[in-house]
């Protein structure tokens, strides 16, 4: 997702017109509705406002996330195989109510699902505040493992929105769920530095514009 479609999404999630957007930042209508059109970038001044208003960062309002991800595997058949099977075992466990399995340690919550050579298994601890590390092995040999440890922060967080929201992850962003996601009054944004080899991340959600969750996560490949 590209600079001009952020902003009209985070625009209109904040219940801004164009004219009300260019009267807070002190530009012309037609300066944001040029921004929105992708005809021209604002200035930096005006990008730390916009991130100010916005409540997101310069670096999530700019950099171009399917950029990071197709740069850096370089063509790796092995990491494209890896991902793919990453996004298919997401919309076969947690996120799409599926393959639910015994504990592994007490009171965890797991979930496997396993195709070809490839094994995938998440296990949480919580439920309101929670911890928890998904892991891929092919072969029986641990390739990839993403830690991560949330908490919901509001009465208008919905469980299955999250799940909604996750299961809209793909190619571009393999990590948890889509830099941007919508759906009624609930808003899913996720922003992530690295690559799947080595990572760092953080997804929200707002009901309306409350923040009614927050995780942080962690990961890469293994060997």
């Amino acid at each position: 997702m590209v600079f001009s479609e952020k902003l009209q999404i985070l625009r209109k999630n904040k219940g801004f017109t164009q004219e009300a957007l260019s009267e807070k930042l002190g530009v012309s209508r037609q300066a944001v509705a040029k921004w929105e059109a992708g005809q021209v970038y604002p200035d930096i001044f005006n990008l730390i406002r916009i991130s100010e208003l916005l409540n997101v960062s310069v670096d999530y309002l700019v950099k171009d996330q399917e950029c990071a991800v197709n740069i850096r595997n370089n063509g790796d058949t092995d990491l494209e195989e890896l991902i793919a099977f990453r996004l298919e075992a997401n919309v076969n466990t947690y996120a799409a109510f599926m393959n639910e399995t015994e504990s592994s340690r007490p009171a965890s919550h797991d979930f496997r699902y396993e195709k070809g050579n490839y094994m995938y298994h998440d296990t949480y601890v919580g439920g309101e505040k929670f911890a928890g590390e998904e892991a891929v092995w092919k072969n029986g040999t641990a390739v990839y493992a993403m830690n991560y440890m949330g908490r919901v922060l509001g009465d208008g967080f919905s469980g299955n929105f999250l799940k909604e929201a996750l299961r809209a992850a793909d190619r571009k962003m393999p990590y948890r769920g889509p830099e941007i996601y919508q759906s009624g009054e609930y808003t899913y944004r996720c922003n992530v530095t690295g690559d799947f080899t080595w990572f760092q991340g953080y997804e929200e959600i707002y009901f309306n514009d409350i923040k009614v969750y927050e995780c942080v996560f962690h990961g890469g490949t293994v060997n």
